[in-house]
């Protein structure tokens, strides 16, 4: 891990960096768990965009990655380290004793040949899957459950860790990576570990090509349209928008409410805004 600047030949070099990749132990990945990755540039099955700024990009493939860790008792080794263009984690590649090889979020400090197990009598070290009710309190942990056995769902980018606060009958308090606490229940597995390629965030575009090779196309400021394409829209130089900051379908941007009721909402113990408490 760590960063690698580039001399000032351009603009665009001036302020740029990116990964230097000295923790990627292997080149080529492992084909059996690649799949085609079919672009959809914001679209849905009808072909009407429903995310915008989306599209183009640098071609690749999917890794399959196992969120279950349901290889109970059964240990592997960790036979490389791989860049993984879909993700902003490392993954590690690990071959496990009874010969199946699958990928996982290659937690921070975890190296070339280390051994790692999933079940609730695991050894407390980066890489080990356990239920939640297992992992004492103060542990951090990534690739958390939300439902028991559906597979982890949080805390997958890189550098993030959730952290267990503590344990109220048959439920685990979490202070997850934005802030907010949660309760889940004990059976949920996570993994130990907080997640390795903590310089991601640090990293500097550089440029606006580099930002087309991720698939991400230019976004148009709303007082730059016009008033039909957009509320900001019209106006003699630059007008004030006169009115709260809205969408280009005129719905509040900035401080509306989006989320929908669940049931889920009540295990929410603390929300990720400040001076929200649910009761």
């Amino acid at each position: 891990m760590g960063l690698k600047t580039y001399e000032p030949t351009s603009p665009g070099r001036r302020f740029m960096s990116g990964a230097a990749f000295e923790e990627l132990t292997g080149v080529a990945p492992e084909k059996s768990l690649l799949v085609p990755l079919k672009k959809k540039a914001g679209r849905n099955s009808r072909g009407v965009v429903t995310v915008r700024h989306r599209g183009g990009g640098s071609k690749r493939k999917l890794r399959l990655i196992d969120f279950k860790r349901d290889k109970i008792a059964v240990p592997g080794r960790i036979a490389s380290i791989e860049y993984d263009p879909n993700r902003a984690a490392r993954i590690a590649l690990v071959h496990y004793a009874d010969g199946e090889k699958r990928y996982i979020l290659a937690p921070l400090d975890i190296k070339l040949g280390d051994t790692i197990q999933a079940g609730a009598d695991a050894d407390i070290k980066p890489g080990n899957a356990l239920p939640l009710e297992c992992i004492p309190a103060g542990t951090l942990i990534h690739n958390v459950e939300f439902e028991p056995g559906k597979g982890g769902r949080l805390v997958h980018s890189a550098g993030n860790s959730a952290q267990i606060i503590s344990k109220e009958g048959k439920y685990v308090v979490l202070k997850l990576p934005s802030g907010e606490l949660r309760k889940f229940h004990q059976k949920c597995w996570a993994t130990v570990g907080q997640i390795g390629n903590v310089d991601h965030e640090k990293i500097k575009l550089g440029k606006a090509g580099r930002t087309r090779w991720l698939g991400r196309r230019p976004t148009v400021r709303g007082s730059a349209m016009t008033p039909r394409d957009h509320p900001h829209g019209g106006g003699e130089g630059r007008a004030k928008r006169g009115m709260p900051p809205k969408t280009p379908w005129g719905k509040l941007a900035l401080g509306g409410k989006t989320r929908r009721r669940k049931t889920s909402d009540k295990m929410i113990l603390k929300r990720r805004k400040q001076n929200v408490t649910i009761a």
